[in-house]
């Protein structure tokens, strides 16, 4: 599958199926890394919905997507789970980002962060509007995931280059 991307490199495209909560409707779509062009872009790869850890995470990133959008911001979740996990997760937490699934791991095995016995790290992504890699996390226990004010620091730093 090739090598995780390198800091400063484009990263290559991927396409998922996924939705996002549009109201009280979960809205099913492919996403793609090139349709995402022209925005900074946080891919959060997460080993699991409805679990402790993953569901703090993503609600903490839902709740702060203002924060997200006023630094010109698009926050993805990224898991092994299929898209009905996915509908039936953000549903139940009123997720607003869009949750992709990568049931085969193909994606999470190009960015480096596929693993044995639990599926995929914890990792965080920062992609900017040039589809290039300007930082990354990838957590060598997920007990922990990146706060929303760490990645609004980060962000910050890229649109400022």
């Amino acid at each position: 599958m090739g090598s995780a991307p390198r800091l400063g490199s484009p990263v290559p495209d991927f396409t998922l199926a996924g939705g996002v909560l549009a109201g009280d409707a979960f809205a099913r779509r492919d996403y793609s890394l090139a349709d995402a062009r022209g925005r900074a872009l946080v891919l959060a790869f997460y080993p699991g919905d409805n679990t402790t850890v993953c569901t703090k995470q993503l609600c903490a990133y839902s709740s702060g997507m203002e924060t997200f959008e006023a630094l010109d911001a698009e926050v993805w979740g990224i898991s092994p789970q299929g898209v009905d996990s996915h509908e039936s997760f953000a549903l139940a937490h009123g997720l607003r980002m869009p949750l992709l699934a990568d049931p085969g791991r193909e994606t999470a095995r190009a960015f480096g962060v596929a693993a044995p016995g639990i599926g995929v790290r914890r990792a965080v992504f920062l992609i900017d509007g040039e589809g290039v890699l300007r930082w990354k996390h990838v957590a060598l226990l997920g007990a922990t995931f990146q706060s929303l004010d760490s990645l609004a620091d980060h962000l910050s730093g890229i649109n400022n280059q």
